[in-house]
């Protein structure tokens, strides 16, 4: 179960492509999240993800 505030969500998917996935994608796919969903959840606190740096900034 992943975190529903976005804050934290933030935190908590950065923490994990920093730590443990290479990729956005990689992540979704091993915790079965849908990656529109996430990307648009976090877009609404202007971050978006940056696949050079592995990371939503």
């Amino acid at each position: 179960m992943i975190p529903k505030d976005p804050v934290i969500l933030l935190s908590y998917l950065n923490t994990l492509l920093r730590d443990r996935y290479p990729s956005l994608e990689t992540l979704c796919a091993d915790l079965e999240l849908d990656s529109t969903e996430i990307t648009e959840k976090l877009a609404a606190l202007d971050y978006a993800y940056d696949a050079s740096q592995n990371q939503f900034r």
